[in-house]
């Protein structure tokens, strides 16, 4: 096989085109299964506006590992308390990072932990009381070395 100055020149940018093509495609499907999911939780709801307080860096240089504590503005009575705590990523290969149930017992609605983050991105929190309702907040951060790269 001979290969032409052309095709020497036009093939890696072809090559180039596909590894685009593919991470658009990689990071349009992150998008759809974050709606999709976002969607799951409201079942139909709309969400209330804050009422969520997070607390994460503006800036991560590690993606691998990023504190994340959010607390939520609620009396925790049996009557009125935040019964579940999702987390959910904009652009992780897999958007549900974390769900915690919470009850009356636990005092307050408040939990903490580390996330692994692909790339910058929103973080979502939507909280559910048990009056049926969700409150939604978001916060943005900064990935500087991302991580979940591998899909996992």
């Amino acid at each position: 096989m001979s290969l032409h100055r052309r095709t020497v020149l036009v093939l890696p940018l072809a090559v180039a085109a596909t590894g685009a093509a593919a991470q658009s495609a990689v990071q349009s499907a992150a998008s759809e299964n974050f709606a999709a999911a976002e969607r799951a939780i409201l079942a139909g709801r709309t969400p209330i506006a804050g009422g969520i307080e997070i607390d994460m860096p503006p800036l991560s240089e590690n993606g691998n590992s990023v504190d994340l504590s959010i607390r939520v503005d609620s009396p925790m009575t049996e009557d009125d308390h935040v019964a579940a705590i999702h987390i959910l990523s904009e652009r992780n290969p897999f958007p549900r990072v974390a769900r915690f149930a919470l009850s009356p017992r636990a005092g307050r609605a408040e939990v903490a932990t580390r996330i692994r983050l692909a790339t910058t991105q929103t973080i979502l929190v939507l909280a559910e009381t048990s009056k049926g309702q969700v409150h939604r907040a978001g916060r943005e951060v900064i990935v500087v070395l991302g991580a979940c790269v591998d899909g996992g």
